[in-house]
Parts: structure tokens; sequence; C-alpha cells
């Protein structure tokens, strides 16, 4: 046997001795690099495992814990029991994803709660009586209620203009019914429980506006009592109305004098020398400016204005008015 000591013999660690074995009568002990060196490779081994649990490895072999699969694979299809002479069914494999599906979403309480919206009215809506442009005796019937509990500010006309269906919007409104404007058999229904029958003076008085309380220049003599802020004429004598008339007057750039007149002159079919139109009943009582009938007043009411007369609309009322006004009678013109 020959000992030799050559250092790194490329498998144990330097300094280890090696063993030969010459005459081969018996095997060579163990060398003990070769136990120092297996001894490294599983410290090493240890050490490369980091922290995961159950993968060390050791001198037993252990077999791997098992894991847990994903999913289910489909098991073979089953045969369901035969009963009597039914032929053999063939369960049906289960859903491959029935045990890794998504539980279906919960309905909230307001899905399970609430109830189907309600089906529109079908009732039919209440009947109109009267719109915008009626014209009738009915009209002037609801002017004149309306006016008694303060939606109407005007004597009844027996015309249904816009005044009159913003005073119906008004009532409407107040009494929480469909705000449209029109006189539908609702409306007039409740309007009629609220008030009385109207007076043949409520329901046909003398202008559209309420006549003003005269001035108190004109109630003594003989009187055309002129009153701009009610845009009316009284006729009165001794201060009484014997008749009245509504007018209109002229605009801010030909303004209706204010003050106390006389009629100085009368001129039933009177055509004006400035404008060239019609005066007809002209009682002249400041210079050109008159009380006279017009025409223009008649047809588009207080949308326009006089070149500083007075307009009466009402030719019948203007025409006896001519006849009984005579001259030298008192003219007031007051706001």
């Amino acid at each position: 046997m020959v000992d030799t000591d050559s250092g790194w013999d490329g498998r144990g660690g330097r300094g280890s001795r090696v063993t030969r074995n010459t005459g081969g009568a018996r095997p060579a002990e163990p060398i003990p690099g070769r136990r120092v060196a297996a001894v490294s490779l599983v410290a090493l081994a240890a050490l490369a495992t980091g922290c995961e649990p159950g993968t060390a490895t050791g001198a037993q072999e252990a077999p791997p814990p098992a894991r847990p699969t994903q999913a289910a694979a489909p098991s073979p299809a089953r045969t369901a029991p035969v009963t009597g002479d039914a032929k053999p069914r063939t369960a049906p494999p289960p859903s491959p994803s029935a045990s890794t599906a998504a539980p279906a979403p919960t309905p909230s309480p307001d899905a399970t709660t609430a109830r189907p919206a309600p089906e529109p009215s079908t009732a039919p809506p209440p009947r109109v009586l009267m719109r915008t442009g009626s014209e009738s005796d009915r009209v002037r019937e609801l002017q004149a209620r309306l006016r008694q509990i303060g939606h109407f500010g005007r004597n009844p006309t027996g015309y249904y203009g816009s005044v009159t269906a913003d005073a119906v919007r008004s009532f409407q409104a107040k009494r929480s019914l469909p705000v449209t404007g029109s006189t539908d058999e609702v409306t007039w229904q409740r309007l009629l429980a609220m008030t009385r029958v109207p007076t043949a003076a409520e329901l046909r008085p003398p202008t559209e506006r309420p006549v003003a309380a005269p001035d108190e220049r004109c109630l003594k003599g003989r009187v055309l009592c002129i009153s701009k802020n009610s845009r009316t004429l009284a006729w009165m004598i001794d201060g009484k109305v014997v008749s009245a008339m509504d007018v209109r007057f002229g605009s801010e750039y030909t303004p209706t004098r204010e003050g106390v007149f006389e009629v100085f002159w009368k001129s039933r079919d009177h055509v004006s020398t400035l404008y060239d139109t019609p005066m007809p009943y002209a009682l002249f009582f400041s210079g050109g400016q008159a009380v006279h009938y017009s025409a223009d007043f008649a047809a588009n009411g207080y949308g326009g204005a006089s070149h500083g007369c007075v307009n009466v609309r009402d030719k019948k009322k203007v025409a006896a008015l001519f006849d009984q006004v005579r001259t030298g009678d008192k003219v007031v013109v007051y706001w």
C-alpha cells in the first residue's frame, strides 16, 4: 500500500488522504474526505430550498403531500339503475364548472320587493267646455264668477281671450287643478260650487273695466267724467252716472290733455284734416282733441292709441251720448 498526499483529488477536500488498493485483497475503507463532501452537499441543498415548507430533502424518501386540484375532471358517465322495463338511462355528467363556478349574484332587496309600475290611467280627460277664442253667454258667466272671487279684474265681455285664460290658470293653480287655461268640466263645477249666480248688472256692465270713483269736480252739473286710470268715461248729471263706456287715449308722443274743459263744438260726421281719418260723433273739448267713435279701437282694443283724442269703441253708446251732450257741458280728464 502506498500513501500519497496529492492535495486536491477533484472529489474530496484538500489534504484528504487517498488509499489505493494495490493488492486487491480487501476493499479499501471509506475515505473520510468523501463523507465530508457528502455532508457539505446535503447542507448546500438544504440552504437552496429557502423557506418553502415540506420540500427539504433528507435520508428518508417521503412521498410529497397531495395538492388540491383547481377543478375536478369530469367523471365518466354513470348509468342510472334500471327500473321496470325501461332502458337504462345515462345520467348526464356534472358540469365541469359545478364546483368552481362563481355563485349567482344575490338579488338586492329592492329587486325582490319592487312592485311593477302602475299602468297609466285609461280614463278620458275631462271635456273642455270653453277655451281661448270661445264667445258666448257662458263665457260671460265664467268671467263674472271669476270676478266674484278675485281672479278676473275686468267686467265680463263674453269673449274668451288671453286675460280670461290667465284668470282661469290662476283659479286652477290655487285649487290644485291641472293648469291649462281652458275651462273643462272639473274646473267649471268647482267654480260653480264656490260662487253665486251673477246678476244682470254683473253679467252686462256698461264698461269692460269697473268705472272709477268720480273725481270731485264731476259731482255737480253735466259732466263728461273721464278717468285715465280705469280707462272709462262716465256721463254724469248732478253726481249720478247716466251712461258709461270704455275709452282709450293718446300715446306718450301725443298725450291726451288733463284738466277741466268745456265742449265747444259738436261734429257728427267729422273727418280729421291732419290725419284724414273719420271721427264720427266728435265732441271737441281742447283744440283738436275730442271724444269720438273709433273703428280702430273697436277692432283692435287697447293694442293701439289715439293721436290725443278720447276714443270710444261702442258706436251706439257714443251716438246716444252725442245726442245728449250740449255745447258748454263740462269735461274733466284725470288720473
